[in-house]
């Protein structure tokens, strides 16, 4: 009994693991792939993403600095609406007291984000009389899902109560300072200054029963946990840089990179703890703790064509190295679990390391722009699509971390009523891959921090994968 309920414990434990882990999933970043749906601006997504040759203004801060050149004194500010579901029909592989093993099937349970505005707001100086220098502020949000899933679905417990409830009250931004050069009348180059700062809210549920049905079936309810963490401040400095090749009117080659972010940020971690007997007289004493990885570098390369003097095409691709996000570094900063039945109090939380395996994503975009021949008031229409990889294999998918091949496409339109105001809108629709995570193969599970207890439970993310998104944005530029 006391090795049971020694692991049952030790389960409980592992609950501040795996709800620090869903920082991750919301991941503060500003990139199109991996834990994100789009990357961002109202122009920009209008034409597919495509906006690394062809950047010219204060989007560019993201996409390709040396652009800057080109939005001189400005101002801009956009703001776009996620509407992103997903549903999760979890399967997972048991083995009953007797040692035989079945695959059980749980009930469909989706997830929504809500419809909040993700702004982005940006300002840029043409410094001398050449003008050949830009210097350009902004801020934005990530275009990533703030997803809730429900607790229960026909008055069961939810399948992806596990690795989701909510993510509410999440707030990340990305500021950034840049600077951008003409040196020749065909080069550009741009330098940026950024970093990922804001509070990050989650709340997970995990089960402490201990395995082998000791005390209880498995994923037995009355030891359900729920948790939540808020990490702040988070601080994360980057950069980026780019270039812009103009050997004619009529062609632009455009080349970004954009560093990785390296987040190492506090959190408070509060444990709401099981009903089952073994934590009637149980607490927690102490609620920091700590959490390390990274968010990966970015490589862009465009070419823009002009073969008309109001039409622009260009073709893009980007790389995202997911592959740098291999794992989550968590260290307990003195949480400790006190008056747990048949367990040693108190006992401290040990540091873990949880495997993320994440692989590089690939992303081919095409876009263009054209203004239509109309006398009265400038009028520029746009449209773009892109292909873009999952970088999750599906060994380690989860409803937190639903992020699947796609297809965007996307329609935009700008309008020009003086020279000095420009105002936009888009639309965009992202068609995702089903993927089926086969529950033999599956890899996520109840997490045990503590070294040499680890014992293998049930997967909680096989079965199959779906979702949906699109975005709506509208935004206004000013130029003086």
């Amino acid at each position: 009994m006391s090795g049971g309920l020694r692991r049952t414990c030790l389960s409980k434990i592992g609950l501040f693991g795996t709800v620090l882990l869903s920082m991750l999933l919301r991941g503060p970043s500003a990139s199109a792939g991996g834990l994100f749906l789009s990357d961002r601006g109202v122009r920009a997504l209008g034409r597919g993403g495509a906006f690394v040759a062809g950047a010219d203004d204060i989007e560019a801060a993201w996409y390709n600095p040396a652009g800057l050149v080109q939005a001189q004194n400005s101002v801009l500010l956009d703001v776009s609406f996620l509407n992103y579901a997903t549903t999760f029909s979890r399967q997972t592989i048991v083995s009953d007291a007797a040692g035989a093993s079945r695959t059980a099937t749980f009930p469909t349970v989706s997830g929504s984000t809500k419809y909040l505005p993700l702004p982005s707001l940006g300002a840029s100086f043409a410094i001398g009389e050449a003008k050949r220098l830009v210097v350009a502020a902004s801020i934005s949000a990530p275009y990533a899902p703030v997803s809730t899933y429900p607790d229960t679905v026909a008055g069961k417990p939810a399948a992806s109560r596990y690795s989701l409830l909510s993510l509410d009250g999440s707030v990340l931004l990305n500021p950034g300072l840049s600077l951008a050069y003409k040196v020749t009348d065909q080069l550009q180059i741009g330098l940026g200054f950024n970093a990922i700062v804001g509070t990050f809210n989650s709340t997970v549920m995990l089960n402490a029963g201990p395995p082998g049905r000791l005390l209880s079936a498995p994923e037995d309810p009355t030891y359900d946990a729920m948790t939540q963490v808020k990490a702040s401040p988070i601080i994360t400095p980057s950069g980026n840089f780019g270039i812009i090749l103009s050997p004619t009117n009529y062609l632009r080659v455009g080349l970004s990179g954009q560093l990785p972010f390296v987040i190492n940020a506090p959190a408070t971690v509060r444990v709401r703890l099981p009903v089952a007997a073994p934590f009637d007289s149980a607490s927690q004493s102490g609620t920091k703790a700590h959490v390390r990885f990274t968010i990966p570098a970015i490589m862009r390369i465009g070419i823009e064509v002009r073969p008309l003097h109001n039409l622009a095409i260009e073709a893009a691709y980007v790389r995202e190295m997911w592959g740098s996000h291999d794992a989550i570094s968590i260290e307990s900063n003195g949480i400790q679990l006190l008056n747990v039945t048949g367990f040693p109090s108190p006992y401290s939380i040990a540091s873990i390391s949880i495997p993320r395996r994440f692989v590089d994503t690939n992303s081919v975009r095409l876009g263009g722009e054209y203004d239509l021949p109309i006398d009265a008031v400038r009028i520029r229409v746009r449209g773009g699509a892109n292909y873009e990889t999952s970088a999750i294999p599906p060994a380690y998918l989860s409803p937190l971390t639903v992020d699947l091949s796609k297809v965007a496409v996307s329609a935009g339109v700008s309008v020009y009523p003086t020279k000095h105001w420009r105002i936009d809108c888009v639309y965009a629709h992202t068609f995702l891959f089903p993927v089926d995570a086969d529950p033999a193969n599956a890899q996520i599970q109840k997490i045990n921090p503590v070294g040499g207890n680890s014992v293998k439970t049930e997967a909680i993310n096989g079965g199959r994968y779906t979702a949906h998104g699109d975005i709506f944005g509208f935004g206004a530029e000013y130029r003086y």
